[in-house]
């Protein structure tokens, strides 16, 4: 790859990207197909003067935006696409005449994966430990698309965790009940449940073994999805394989074809 003054740059912009395959992938990508890009990691702490920076940039082209930056993003944009207004967060910048729009393809590639594992959603029972960018877009889809009978969010911090299931009942008409994610709650919920979502960073490189669910809780019978991809096989699933359960983890990689 030689990178010129006509190399179109991109990135993941986070708190923390140590972990991430996204350069590794993408970059592998763009040279496959002859493209004149790369692709970095960012460490970005203030979002906003971030974004403002990336616009003196000639050469930027888009970006990835994970976590804890996802909801915060947004305001900062001159536009966001309508799902991703609707569900207040986005994953993905694109860069195109001088205007940064904002897109969410999460909840795309959450339900594909799903689906694509043959897993069931119409009718049952979820259960999503997060309550961040990437369940927001998660939990919308569940709401909108899936035909889900009944939502239990668990999450760390009551503000957001409320805010999130207050805007899933307006905006869906789904039932939603929130609750602080701990081992409490998790036994409240877990017995009944036929599917569930980890949107943590719980379990994610280099704490890799570290985990939101006590490997007593799992059973037989239920579905668990992981979106940390790094390692690929978390400790959560190691625990769900380990207990009968179905376990995989999420795609990744779809905010590409927007670049």
């Amino acid at each position: 790859m030689d990178i010129n003054a006509h190399t179109q740059f991109c990135g993941v912009i986070g708190n923390p990207v140590e972990h991430s395959l996204s350069p590794a992938i993408h970059n592998a990508a763009f040279q496959k197909l002859g493209l004149n890009f790369v692709y970095l990691a960012f460490r970005v702490e203030a979002i906003g003067e971030a974004i403002r920076g990336l616009r003196a940039l000639g050469n930027f082209r888009g970006a990835s935006v994970t976590i804890p930056h996802k909801v915060a993003a947004v305001p900062f944009l001159d536009a966001v696409e309508p799902t991703a207004r609707h569900i207040g967060a986005i994953n993905t910048i694109v860069a195109e005449g001088g205007t940064l729009t904002g897109y969410n393809t999460d909840a795309t590639g959450a339900l594909r994966a799903l689906r694509e594992g043959g897993v069931a959603l119409k009718g049952r029972q979820v259960v999503m430990l997060g309550s961040g960018g990437a369940a927001r877009a998660i939990a919308f889809a569940l709401g909108t698309e899936a035909g889900i009978d009944r939502l239990s969010l668990l999450g760390i911090d009551e503000r957001e965790r409320t805010a999130l299931a207050g805007d899933l009942q307006s905006k869906t008409g789904m039932t939603v009940q929130a609750l602080p994610l701990d081992e409490g709650a998790l036994r409240k919920v877990l017995p009944d449940t036929h599917v569930l979502i980890h949107c943590t960073p719980m379990g994610m490189s280099p704490n890799v073994h570290g985990t939101s669910v006590p490997a007593t809780l799992l059973h037989a019978g239920l579905t668990v999805m992981d979106i940390v991809y790094n390692p690929r096989d978390t400790q959560l699933l190691k625990d769900a394989k380990a207990a009968a359960a179905m376990g995989g983890a999420g795609s990744m990689a779809s905010e590409f074809p927007h670049w």
